[in-house]
């Protein structure tokens, strides 16, 4: 794999088993694979529901069909959906499994090999002092729910993810918040929270700026710290079209995939034969840095007259001081920190200040750092800078993960709740909300770790998989005196993320086999409706999860202020949805119109934006400082044979959040799990040798015998796969 647009670095060098492009006809032969296979009909018949894609949050499916986008474009599924819906389609968990495997048993699986146990069919619990899981019925589940959720307000929380419907969602944060506790930690706390944080200060709004139809309008896209050709295929489409029509793509990541160099895609002919250049150019930055690199492009805007000064007075505030830190920031000190050359910033500054229309998207690799809130306001004010927002085909795009975490904060699941939100539910509870701050996710495990949780209920999600020291989790789940889960299938957290006193899974139905329409919301602030369903599993007791959270809430707050039975009816949810929440009054006649919408005031094509003064704002940004620790901060004696890298941690090929479908990454040449992803020159300056077997040690732990594979990763820096190693770096 080469890149031939950024010449001034050296181009870290791929491994043999590293293909050509990403996509293609490979593609083409796992879909057939899996429709040809005797799943094929029930797989066919999945794809064509009317309902959302279970994958990513890059919007597909509803009304318009199971192939289409919000744009009414065709063949738009990826392998990522038949992926999450073959996994879903799987036989039950046998009736005795649990039975005849003990607790330690179960610890002992991988995540892959967890989701290759089946769904979920049966409730189960795991009782203080047990070995096993045992059956319970319905009757002892809400019993011991009821009890669990009777705790002080501030000592009950929830944690949910994006699988779930909008109904779920409102239905959750509104039965805790009439608890008295604001306890909604969500899954995007762990991810895009930074992009929301930073958006809303600078926006007055924290999603995309940027529709469909507005991405397919511009002539440049900026992509940091992303993996669509992985993570979010169908954005590659967009990407393809983009090229198609003379546009320009910047890529910005440390490592240098092979999808973003060259893509093949199979919705469209010409580029499934021949396969189409993605990046224009491609830097490769230290990690961390990209505040740095930044603060570079701006200069270098600068430099050549390519600030939209007359757009930065007319429509921001706070841009004379992020100028003037551009300006006087030392190149020597920008290209050190990123480890990007002047001239390829320069490069990339003319293609972004000379573009009409640009738009800037990111995901976990700007958003999981110390200092990602600064990472955001970096590429909002570049955007900001070059009149890139509040106009067609431009703005600022995160990219989303889980396929309706947007969706869930919206709804109100979350810690930082929208004073017109707060109103319309006091009104509807018939009573003041809690003003105590609720725990995000990171905040709820340092509570549990502390002892200050008593009842914790999962929509969805792996609580314990995701957090970035799962040893801590781990710990402070098991202080938790009831977990219960809500779930498809198992995943590791029902395994490692036990309750002190009882650890309860309840099996649910998917987004495709729910008896009722639901809801969800794309990345870009579409809102998408899923017709009803029906589940393969014949002789399963599962439920829905609007059912089970409507019930539980009755029997915990009985029938005042709400009738809590009557919201299992989704209709009337929807129309609570309308009355509660802004933007989102379409939703209470959908079931009508079918007309499915994007939500008001959120996608912003005229430099007028949802700020006090109708302004947005332009943030200064700490220059980042970066070093390397000494090998002996992680007690490695001198003469030890070794290198101090940068560990990135990344999903592979085939896994979706923490779910692990296939162990090796096609795409980086990597065989299996257990592999570190290192730069040639880097492994071979410490005398190592790829596939050779290394202890690599970090903050936290060690790992033994990981093998080491050369990759196109930027000198200095290393990956490997999470969640195997959240429990050592």
């Amino acid at each position: 794999m080469k890149n031939t647009q950024g010449k001034a670095n050296s181009i870290p060098e791929s491994n043999e088993a590293t293909p050509e492009m990403g996509g293609g006809l490979p593609i083409i032969q796992y879909w057939a694979e899996h429709t040809l296979s005797p799943e094929g009909p029930k797989l066919w018949e999945a794809l064509n529901h009317h309902s959302a894609c279970l994958a990513c949050a890059w919007g597909t499916g509803g009304q318009k069909g199971g192939f289409t986008n919000e744009s009414g474009e065709k063949l738009q599924r990826c392998m990522k959906s038949v992926e999450a819906i073959s996994a879903e389609l799987q036989s039950p968990v046998p009736t005795h499994f649990f039975d005849r495997h003990t607790i330690t048993e179960l610890q002992q699986l991988t995540s892959l090999e967890a989701d290759r146990l089946g769904r979920l069919s049966f409730p189960v619990i795991l009782r203080e002092g047990s070995t096993h899981y045992d059956r319970i019925t319905w009757d002892e589940i809400y019993a011991t729910a009821q009890t669990a959720f009777q705790q002080p307000p501030e000592r009950v929380a929830s944690y949910s993810s994006g699988r779930s419907s909008n109904e779920a969602a409102y239905l959750l944060q509104l039965m805790i918040r009439a608890l008295g506790s604001n306890n909604l930690a969500d899954c995007s706390d762990l991810c895009h929270s930074p992009s929301t944080t930073a958006l809303k200060a600078m926006f007055g709004t924290g999603t995309s700026t940027v529709s469909l139809e507005g991405l397919q309008k511009a002539d440049c896209v900026v992509l940091v710290g992303s993996n669509p050709s992985y993570n979010h295929p169908r954005l590659m489409n967009e990407l393809i079209k983009l090229r198609d029509r003379g546009g320009k793509v910047i890529v910005i990541n440390p490592m240098m995939e092979v999808g973003l160099v060259k893509f093949a895609s199979p919705a469209q002919p010409k580029s499934l034969l021949l396969g189409t250049e993605i990046s224009s150019i491609y830097l490769q930055p230290i990690p961390g840095s990209d505040v740095a690199l930044f603060i570079g492009i701006q200069k270098a805007l600068i430099e050549r007259g390519l600030i939209r000064e007359n757009y930065l007075q007319s429509y921001t505030e706070g841009w004379e001081v992020v100028l003037e830190q551009a300006r006087s920031t030392e190149w020597d000190s920008i290209t050190e920190t990123c480890g990007v050359s002047q001239e390829e910033i320069a490069i990339a500054a003319a293609i972004i200040g000379r573009s009409k229309a640009v738009v800037f998207g990111w995901a976990m690799g700007i958003t999981q750092h110390e200092n990602s809130v600064d990472n955001v306001y970096s590429i909002a004010n570049t955007a900001l800078m070059t009149g890139n927002a509040g106009k067609e085909g431009a703005g600022v795009m995160p990219i989303r993960g889980h396929s309706n975490v947007q969706g869930f904060g919206s709804m109100g699941v979350t810690v930082r709740l929208k004073k017109e939100i707060q109103e319309a539910l006091e009104k509807l509870l018939h009573k003041p909300l809690s003003r105590v701050q609720g725990y995000d996710t990171r905040s709820l495990i340092e509570a549990a770790d502390a002892g200050k949780v008593d009842t914790l209920i999962c929509v969805g999600g792996n609580l314990y998989a995701a957090n970035p020291d799962s040893t801590q989790a781990k710990r402070a789940i098991g202080n938790i005196d009831t977990v219960i889960y809500l779930s498809t299938k198992p995943n590791l957290g029902h395994f490692h993320g036990l309750g002190r006193k009882q650890t309860i899974i309840i099996p649910v139905l998917n987004r495709l086999e729910n008896p009722h329409k639901t809801t969800v919301e794309s990345g870009n602030n579409f809102v998408r409706l899923n017709d009803e369903g029906k589940t393969h599993i014949k002789q399963g007791d599962l439920i829905s999860e609007v059912e089970f959270l409507s019930e539980l809430a009755h029997r915990i707050h009985g029938d005042n202020p709400v009738n809590w039975r009557k919201l299992q009816d989704t209709k009337y949810v929807r129309e609570l949805i309308a009355q509660t929440i802004p933007g989102y009054e379409q939703i209470g006649k959908i079931d009508e119109t079918r007309e499915e919408f994007t939500i008001r005031g959120r996608i912003i094509t005229e430099p007028r934006f949802p700020t006090p003064s109708g302004k947005a704002t332009l943030i200064a940004t700490p220059f980042p400082h970066l070093e390397l620790p000494l090998p002996q901060i992680f007690g490695v004696s001198e003469p030890t044979r070794g290198i101090v890298l940068a560990l990135m941690t990344g999903r592979s090929y085939s896994q979706h959040n923490t779910v692990v479908y296939k162990v090796g990454d096609k795409y980086r040449g990597i065989p299996h799990r257990n592999c570190i992803l290192m730069n040639r020159m880097d492994a071979e300056s410490a005398g190592f040798q790829q596939h050779q077997k290394v202890t690599v040690v970090g903050d936290a732990g060690k790992m033994e015998r990981v093998e080491v594979i050369y990759g196109a990763v930027r000198s200095g820096a290393a990956l490997m796969f999470y969640p195997e190693v959240n429990a050592y770096f």
